[in-house]
């Protein structure tokens, strides 16, 4: 590669002023580092307010001091605001590097004023260390996260946040990072037709949809993840949706029901905080934060890292995505990468949710490239790796400033490939539709799925975390549900409503009198409060009843609540129905395991396309 396309100026690397340490797994400036070269322009919003093509330059790795952050890039036309995009409040200082060195008399005239002591002093031999700091993300737009703390020395604070697009979804976006919780993040890929050479791709002159999603849960304890992808021809629900407007106000889109998930993003006026609030509603999951792209997401990261390994049964050529590779392994970058994983009709049945599968294979194999040697041990590469991530993406401000990706991806950095694990939402086709177009959650495993999801149960085969899980289980139910069993017909049971869904307390009253022999039970009506889970309240001489009916409900060992007082012999129990409660019949507890056939693969495991 010459030296333009690399950004030099006259000889001089990037990549050649910082040093890895193989003992640390850190880099770090040359005691003597090479003249520095201007700072590149920050880079503008498109008239579209994505984001503008890069320049094809890789800008000069920063020095030691960080500078004043700018202020956030205009959206609408992309004509900087007054003060914004040059770093200076008042539109009239001079910003970034120029600024810095302007003011402080540059770092060659530091030097040189210290008596040069800053070249000629020799650190301390660092302590050595064996884990490489190397945060940990999913693929895709999360690509910046994977380069760790060895990259975090080129974060050059002004220019890299000038990458970066965010949106104010409101209080859509809250939580999660920097808790002690499980943390949720929506992955979104878009297919609105924004970027240089995109225009073959996706629907003219459409806002966009929510073409391509991934739910990010990360464990509590965040030594692992799971990768759930939602169907775009998913029929659901999308409530309605605040969104703020470039005056500053807020505007209400109106909900809609039965429709599919992808015009949950782009139509109507939707923004990532509705496709949020979509995902919300419909795992009962909060989700914390989102992270959006567009096409040239997946061609600037691959190629940034030297191309994906892929794997195929058998050779395609794809007349559609104009996709042509062998049977066996190749690399993709770029469009060919863009290609991979659009194609449909070439895997599987040609549907959607074969490419499901294909993508989150792409994504597994991403990952390794992203941890592997050859990505953290090239300066270039983490470079460029940076520079691609952060042009791709568009966040929520929650998360919109380099340091924060950075201290959200340090909270990550102890999941390793093989406790991440890629599953599809469990669907079924419609069954209103005599031409199968659309699909619905599985009525089933889409519950128990859900409720995995809301209890941080790992879908990984980690030891750990499953022994604890059993240990857990089984103290709580020794604790609360050994012991005799009352008959069904001896329960007496008062049923409360404090869920969402009006009628439940008459239909599960139904339910367990025509169907489960519990005929002393008695429909209380609402409850006082609403609950976000079920309760079942009782005095001690209840127990052997309470063990009855919660094997009935199939309530977890949690939900039940002993008093300290025995109840009359006439008095009921109260079973109080929370927003857990789905229909009666339906266990309530989540499964200790996953159901069986979800498809689910490991980020480890290297699998053909098929």
């Amino acid at each position: 590669m010459d030296a333009q396309s690399r950004g030099r100026a006259g000889d001089i690397d990037p990549a050649d002023q910082w040093v890895f340490d193989p003992e640390t797994g850190d880099y770090k400036l040359r005691p003597t580092a090479p003249a520095a070269r201007p700072s590149p322009s920050p880079r503008r919003s498109s008239p579209t307010g994505g984001p503008a093509p890069s320049a094809g330059r890789r800008p000069a790795p920063p020095h030691s001091e960080v500078p004043r952050q700018r202020r956030r890039r205009p959206e609408g036309d992309g004509t900087p605001k007054e003060g914004a995009g040059n770093g200076a409040e008042d539109g009239e200082k001079p910003a970034g590097r120029a600024a810095a060195r302007q003011a402080a008399g540059g770092r060659a005239a530091a030097r040189q004023a210290a008596g040069g002591r800053a070249a000629s002093r020799r650190k301390a031999r660092p302590k050595k260390s064996t884990k490489k700091k190397v945060l940990l993300w999913t693929g895709g737009v999360t690509a910046f996260l994977v380069t760790g703390t060895a990259v975090a020395a080129y974060l050059a604070y002004e220019h890299f946040n000038a990458n970066i697009d965010t949106v104010d979804v409101g209080d859509a976006a809250e939580g999660g990072f920097g808790s002690d919780g499980p943390l949720n993040i929506l992955l979104i890929g878009t297919d609105k037709r924004t970027g240089e050479g995109n225009k073959g791709y996706g629907d003219n002159d459409s806002p966009g949809h929510a073409d391509t999603t991934f739910l990010f849960h990360v464990s509590a304890d965040r030594t692992n993840a799971t990768v759930m992808s939602i169907p775009r021809d998913l029929i659901t629900d999308i409530p309605d949706c605040p969104t703020r407007q470039e005056d500053g106000t807020t505007e209400v889109v109106p909900g809609q029901q039965d429709v599919r998930f992808n015009i949950s993003l782009g139509q109507a006026g939707r923004d990532p905080g509705c496709t949020m609030r979509t995902v919300g509603e419909l795992t009962g999951l909060d989700i914390h934060h989102f992270m959006m792209a567009d096409f040239n997401a997946v061609k600037t990261l691959t190629t940034a890292v030297g191309g994906v390994p892929v794997c195929l049964e058998k050779p395609v050529d794809d007349p559609k995505s104009h996709l042509k590779l062998p049977a066996g392994e190749s690399v993709v970058e770029g469009e060919q990468a863009l290609a991979f994983v659009r194609t449909r009709n070439s895997f599987g049945n040609s549907g959607d949710l074969d490419r499901i599968k294909v993508q989150q294979q792409f994504l597994s194999s991403m990952i390794r490239q992203f941890k592997s040697n050859d990505t953290l041990t090239d300066p270039g590469k983490l470079w460029d790796l940076a520079e691609a991530a952060t042009k791709a993406l568009t966040v929520d401000t929650g998360i919109g400033t380099i340091k924060k990706l950075s201290a959200l991806g340090g909270e990550l950095s102890g999941i390793k490939t093989k406790n991440i694990s890629f599953l599809t939402l469990p669907v079924v086709d419609n069954p209103t539709e005599k031409i199968k177009a659309t699909v619905i959650p599985d009525p089933t495993k889409a519950p128990q799925v859900f409720a995995m999801l809301r209890e941080d149960i790992s879908f990984t085969e980690v030891e750990k975390k499953e022994k604890a899980a059993k240990d857990r289980a089984k103290k709580e139910q020794e604790a609360l549900l050994k012991g005799e069993r009352a008959a069904a017909s001896d329960v007496r049971v008062e049923i409360l409503n404090g869920g969402k869904i009006a009628g439940a307390a008459q239909t599960t009253l139904t339910w367990l009198q025509n169907t489960q022999s519990v005929l002393k039970s008695s429909n209380g009506g609402n409850a006082p409060e609403q609950l976000d889970r079920t309760t079942l309240e009782y005095g001690p001489g209840q127990a052997d009843q309470a063990r009855r009916l919660a094997d009935i409900m199939g309530l977890p060992a949690s939900a039940l609540k002993p008093g300290a007082e025995d109840a009359g012999p006439m008095e009921p129990m109260v079973l109080t129905l929370g927003a857990d409660f789905k229909e009666a019949g339906v266990p309530i507890a989540a499964p200790a395991k996953a159901p069986e056939n979800l498809g689910n693969v490991e980020a480890d495991e290297k699998i053909c396309a098929k």
